[in-house]
């Protein structure tokens, strides 16, 4: 069984556990499977908005897809999320990504 299979199995008893849904958006970013990706890791930020590293690697599947503008509104939306929780990191690692497109 793939890792994506075995997410998705589990999501099928969990399916607002973001810590499963950004794992699959992950798992489906990495085989390519952009829109279903870009789809998994938006259920992630609608279950926890506060769930930074989900902003950050959607912006990064965007990048992958060529969609640089739409990347930048998402690490815009993700950078004012990581400053409203704290997460301070995350934001600059965010702004040195958006300083570079």
């Amino acid at each position: 069984m793939s890792r994506i299979d075995q997410l998705q199995k589990l999501l099928a008893t969990e399916p607002e556990d973001a810590f499963l849904n950004f794992g699959l958006a992950m798992e489906l970013a990495k085989v390519q499977r952009f829109d279903e990706s870009l789809a998994q890791f938006e259920k992630t930020i609608s279950i926890d908005p506060n769930y930074i590293a989900a902003y950050f690697q959607k912006a990064r599947t965007l990048l992958a897809m060529g969609d640089d503008e739409t990347a930048k509104e998402q690490l815009k939306r993700g950078i004012a999320q990581a400053a409203a929780c704290g997460e301070l990191h995350a934001k600059g690692e965010m702004e040195d990504l958006l300083a570079s497109l």
